[in-house]
């Protein structure tokens, strides 16, 4: 079975109206994306339609370069 690997994107804001999601990896078959930001909607998708399973990584950090939270 086919994975597809995402995170949730560090720099955003409230109300911003991006893709939310960043794709991180690809495990199994022949999928090639061409896109790294994407919608949550448009992740599964893809998903349903490769027979994928999609996993949602755990957020690592603020992205504060002292180490502070």
């Amino acid at each position: 079975m086919s994975k597809i690997f995402v995170r949730e994107r560090r720099k955003i804001e409230k109300g911003e109206k991006k893709p939310r999601l960043r794709i991180v990896g690809v495990s199994g078959g022949d999928l090639k994306l061409y896109s790294k930001h994407v919608r949550k909607a448009e992740i599964e998708a893809i998903a349903a339609e490769t027979s994928a399973q999609i996993v949602y990584l755990p957020e690592h950090g603020t992205g504060k370069k002292d180490g502070s939270r």
